[in-house]
């Protein structure tokens, strides 16, 4: 049976978009964003202990990212969303009430855990509704739309911190902080799921059946190991979300490199968030690129951030934003294409996966990048890590098989008679 889109309940589809754009939009409207880090100096931690701070977030995502995709494949989806924004309040609240190292360690543990849950689960229950609701062409367009509102949300953080922290303190920004995740979990609630089990009358050798933790995750493993265009999308999705990802980081420091003053940079930060949020919502448009198209839009990606860094002029943001919105674009368009070549009941656990690889190459990023910068600069060291953007739509176009289709037709294929 083929599924239309055209035959979709417009008002279920409704309830599953809004509910997702509101869980995007509050998990990121968290005040103690743009201030932990001065959070942390005021508290008297050195520059040291704040790093060592960063590479526990980043570890605790690694390590609980796998283990809760399996699980989200095994329990209810719905339910680690919720759960995901309360194990993050949990966290904050610990930061404001006994602010210290220990108490910052383990908030940025519990961080990453809550992370952890979302990463794999959202995308699994999206694309799951979709495909019973017949519309999961719109997978792209609608993930692209959720990342535009969590971008809104940080952007929304950014405005409102610096006025609650004059009226409140930090007490007052972390209360408002942990506020905006239960809201989030309220939220959450609201998602639709349905998880029938697998049509014993049509098995398939990618259909696990009902499984335990252990086996859903040896399932994952399998799926990537033994599929190869599983496993290559596993690694373009690795591969284009962790490069402008961590360069995202160093864009303040660039910006000052600039010549403008401290209070000017926000604003051309801005304009990056900007760029990201137009690419964002250009999912839907850019569905209809085939093989050569998402290669040019590599390249853009590359050219836009190594131009606009080596220009060494604030005018340089605006390629800046041009790149950072094409890799918002290009990473839309890989999930979607990884979301469409994984089969059976382990589609959380692949997309887990995807995430602890994009992990890992963000560490050797912020690694490479800062032996490059202490060298040569910030400005060649980010034109430089932007370079495998280049190389990688190269391999693209020099390939014969056609490497990213519109998730509709592929969806379509999947779905068509039996």
């Amino acid at each position: 049976m083929i599924h239309l889109a055209s035959r979709v309940p417009d008002p279920a589809v409704r309830r599953l978009t809004a509910t997702l754009y509101g869980y995007a939009f509050l998990s990121d409207l968290v005040l103690l964003y743009p201030l932990y880090v001065v959070f942390f100096a005021d508290t008297g931690l050195s520059v040291g202990q704040i790093s060592s701070l960063f590479v526990i977030w980043s570890a605790a995502g690694i390590l609980f990212e796998v283990p809760s995709g399996a699980w989200a494949d095994v329990v209810s989806r719905r339910l680690l969303l919720c759960l995901a924004p309360l194990v993050t309040a949990a966290g904050f609240a610990l930061w404001v009430l006994l602010p210290s190292y220990p108490a910052f360690a383990v908030g940025f543990l519990l961080w990453g855990a809550g992370g952890a849950l979302v990463s794999g689960a959202l995308e699994a229950l999206v694309w799951t509704e979709l495909d019973r609701l017949g519309a999961v062409g719109r997978y792209a367009r609608v993930l692209g739309r959720a990342r535009t509102a969590g971008v809104l949300g940080v952007v929304v953080s950014g405005v409102l911190a610096g006025p609650v922290l004059a009226v409140g303190g930090y007490p007052a920004v972390g209360a408002a902080s942990v506020l905006a995740c239960l809201l989030a979990t309220i939220v959450a609630a609201r998602f639709p799921e349905h998880r029938p089990p697998a049509d014993a009358s049509t098995p398939t050798p990618d259909d696990e059946g009902d499984l335990g933790w252990c086996d859903t995750l040896r399932a994952g493993v399998t799926q990537i190991r033994t599929r190869p265009p599983v496993r290559s999308a596993v690694l373009l999705v690795a591969v284009v979300a962790a490069d402008w990802g961590a360069l995202d980081e160093y864009s303040p420091l660039l910006a000052l490199d600039t010549g403008v003053r401290a209070e000017v940079v926000p604003l051309l930060l801005l304009l990056l968030w900007a760029g990201v949020t137009v690419g964002g919502l250009l999912a839907g448009v850019g569905e209809r690129l085939g093989r050569r198209g998402y290669a040019a839009l590599l390249g853009l990606v590359g050219v836009g951030l190594a131009g606009g860094a080596l220009t060494g002029r604030p005018a340089g943001f605006v390629l800046l934003a041009l790149g950072f919105g094409a890799g918002q674009l290009a990473t839309v368009l890989a999930d979607a294409r990884l979301q469409a070549r994984i089969t059976g009941n382990s589609r959380a656990t692949v997309t887990s996966l995807a995430g602890m690889a994009t992990d890992l190459l963000i560490i050797a990023t912020y690694a490479g990048y800062g032996l490059l910068a202490t060298v040569v600069g910030n400005a060649v060291a980010f034109a430089a890590t932007a370079g495998p953007y280049l190389v990688l739509g190269l391999v693209l176009l020099t390939r014969r098989r056609p490497t990213v289709v519109p998730a509709s037709s592929t969806a379509a294929a999947a779905h068509g008679p039996r």
